[in-house]
């Protein structure tokens, strides 16, 4: 929808229609506000997704398989049954929603779309009738020319112009509450809109009234994003704290007649104490008084604890959250009924408002009002929802065209399959080739500098660190898994789609820091925070991995010729595990010398690693380390295990342990497991609420 730059507020146009037309039938009933009788009650239901990345179908592009546990389209089919239960709705999109899949790059990289078009995944979003949404980090992937063009919104920062006309854009307003222009100081999108309601109401009496409901929407995004998409954002957009710019507009929300204020929270759920620069700022934006409902996301978690028969268990890092705040049974933050609906549109958030009119005023009724994290087996536990019979249709070309595209010949072949299965216990067949391809990035870039400063770096080693990106964080069918069955006799062809499947995030730039000994031995540190402290002594099952939401900060470190390897001793605590760090068969000392090949994200301050906060980057690179990884494999005559996936650089301080220690991988990869010599995968257990097979992991192997 188009709208003024900077307007503070938008009615849509058929939301501003209803509206009159309610106020005619409340004046038909009495006349005004003022004539709502007190303790009138109006139940509204706000129905959420978030973390979209892209995933309108129920589809697979890495793997070129249908994937019924995601996308859009049953997400509409959750939205039509929660539309039937709930007469009074309204639904919202809390942002990741047009990156993240093969076809998204393909709409906005390999083939961009024109200003005529309009995205596969907003024109799905029409389709189902979005009535507001936010914009989370992965919105600026593109640059905000693109944004702008496909939001048909003038951002009003310098440089950055939409094309002329109308372009194919989200029939609902967008909001950003907290991206501002760093010229102006002025919201490069709405900071908010109001949505006009027309809803049904009882009376104590019990009659029916039908009355308008204004709608107040807030967004807001991470503030990380200035450092994640340097690139696009430098010294045009910066972010404000959420909590402060929180405050500033619920009361121009309340005061333009918001009876409802909703914050759409790009961002998790962090206890810690409050900083403006926080990542997961929803818990202290809770705080805010004025805000009615919070709807998360960013985390790919589900709160509140999911309800279905054999629902899974809540994640780990929402469970350790403190109790006297946070209700992660009923779906309440300090007070706020909030909901986190997972990502790729795998749940539908639900929030049932019960208001009541009271003092010339609505009023959320806490203990009436109800929280749900919907999943797609939501009526029995075990059934899965269809797909919407309308959607596939809406799309098919762009779905073909990207299929198309995936199916490319990459010029390679391999001996090997890489995968990820088994990441989180050593096995390196899907990340040394990703390391590989940045190490010889950063020497080749080294070896042909005119920067005096960087020539003197040569003789420093180089080091690279990957994370298996897809190793589980979204469900059992999230792993990297290229050219199963690939083997000496008959290797494998790989496509355009599979240097996406290594590395994920095509919208990272490769860049490199050089650090000391004592940087990395803090950065494994933090990477081994991934892993449960496990008890020796204790019988009943532990979890090597109690939690998936942050895989992406497992990062695997690699020298060429394998002459970096390192320890982790699980039974320690955080920050006491690493040990046995040596390189070139010797202890790694506080003082050493190390260049390593990472991505900006990492580089920035990605993911909080001591030290690493964009101060120790030398190499800045406009190369995307996806591009890297595929030129990479383009160069190579052929792949081979023994070259090019057996390169393992660390392993488990061996423990016996009384009990069982356990983790969670997809069903089926015993067979690979042994295949890879993994001796500590042991054997393969019934999977769990999430579909996740069980393994057995014998520590002193």
């Amino acid at each position: 929808m188009k709208s003024p730059k900077h307007s503070p507020f938008v009615l849509r146009p058929l939301l501003l229609l209803s509206a009159i037309a309610a106020a005619a039938a409340l004046a038909a009933c009495g006349g005004s506000d003022d004539a709502i009788p007190e303790g009138t009650t109006v139940e509204l239901a706000l129905l959420a997704t978030s973390d979209l990345h892209q995933n309108a179908l129920s589809y697979n592009y890495y793997a070129l398989a249908a994937d019924t546990s995601l996308g859009l389209e049953r997400t509409a089919t959750l939205v039509k049954a929660a539309r039937a239960e709930n007469p009074n709705n309204i639904l919202l999109d809390n942002g990741d929603t047009i990156q993240g899949t093969l076809l998204g790059d393909y709409q906005a990289q390999a083939k961009p779309i024109g200003c005529a078009s309009t995205l596969a995944i907003h024109r799905v979003m029409n389709s189902i009738g979005f009535d507001g949404g936010g914009l989370g980090n992965h919105e600026f992937n593109y640059g905000l020319p693109f944004l702008s063009q496909v939001l048909n919104t003038d951002l009003g920062v310098a440089g950055v112009s939409k094309p002329a006309g109308d372009c194919g854009a989200p029939k609902f307003p967008v909001v950003a509450s907290n991206v501002l222009n760093a010229a102006t100081n002025a919201p490069i999108l709405k900071p908010y809109t109001l949505l006009a309601k027309a809803v049904s109401a009882k009376t104590p009496a019990g009659a029916t009234l039908s009355l308008p409901l204004n709608i107040g929407v807030m967004g807001f995004v991470p503030p990380q994003i200035v450092d994640w998409d340097a690139k696009y954002l430098a010294g045009k957009v910066y972010v404000a704290g959420a909590v402060e710019t929180a405050q500033k507009l619920v009361p121009e929300l309340r005061a333009k007649g918001a009876d409802v204020v909703v914050a759409l929270s790009h961002g998790g759920l962090d206890a810690s104490p409050y900083s403006p620069k926080m990542e997961n700022q929803s818990f202290h934006l809770a705080k805010v008084a004025g805000i009615d409902a919070l709807l998360t996301g960013h985390s790919h978690l589900i709160f509140p604890a999911p309800r279905e028969t054999g629902a899974p268990a809540l994640d780990a890092s929402l469970a350790a959250l403190p109790k006297a705040d946070v209700d992660a049974v009923k779906g309440f933050v300090n007070g706020v009924p909030t909901v986190m609906p997972q990502s790729w549109g795998r749940r539908l958030g639900l929030i049932k408002l019960t208001l009541a009119y009271q003092g010339g005023k609505w009023v959320v009724q806490k203990d009436k009002t109800q929280v749900e994290a919907r999943g797609f087996k939501y009526s029995d536990g075990k059934t899965v929802v269809d797909g919407d019979a309308g959607v596939a249709g809406l799309i098919a070309s762009e779905h073909q065209e990207a299929i198309a595209f995936a199916k490319q010949p990459l010029g390679v072949a391999t001996d090997f399959q890489m995968s990820a299965y088994f990441a989180l216990v050593g096995d390196v067949s899907a990340i040394q080739i990703v390391n590989q391809a940045q190490i010889a990035y950063v020497k080749n870039f080294l070896a042909n500098t005119s920067d005096p400063t960087l020539q003197s770096y040569r003789s420093i080693p180089v080091l690279s660190c990957s994370a298996p990106f897809k190793a589980g964080r979204n469900g059992a069918s999230d792993f990297t898994d290229v050219a199963p069955g690939a083997s000496a006799a008959a290797p494998v062809a790989l496509q355009v789609r599979n240097p996406g499947d290594l590395y994920l995030y095509g919208n990272n730039n490769i860049q490199a820091v050089k650090i000391k000994g004592a940087d990395l031995k803090a950065w494994l540190e933090t990477s081994a925070k991934q892993f449960g402290q496990i008890d020796p002594a204790k019988t009943t099952p532990q979890d090597l991995v109690p939690s998936y939401s942050t895989i992406y900060n497992f990062d695997v470190f690699y020298a060429e010729g394998n002459a970096l390897s390192y320890q982790v001793d699980v039974t320690k605590p955080v920050g006491a595990r690493i040990v046995n760090l040596q390189y070139l068969g010797q202890p790694v000392g506080d003082a050493a010398d190390f260049i390593v090949a990472t991505n900006d994200y990492r580089a920035g301050g990605g993911g909080a690693f001591p030290g690493i906060d964009g101060s120790k980057t030398i190499i800045k690179s406009p190369d995307a380390n996806q591009s890297v990884v595929a030129e990479y494999l383009k160069k190579q005559a052929q792949l081979s295990k023994a070259a090019n996936g057996a390169g393992r650089s660390w392993s488990f301080v061996k423990t016996a342990t009384a009990g069982p220690v356990q983790l969670r991988s997809a069903p089926g990869k015993l067979a690979l497991a042994q295949a890879l010599g993994l001796a500590s995968v042991t054997a393969e257990g019934a999977p769990d609420a999430n579909g996740y097979a069980v393994y057995s992991i014998d520590l002193s192997k």
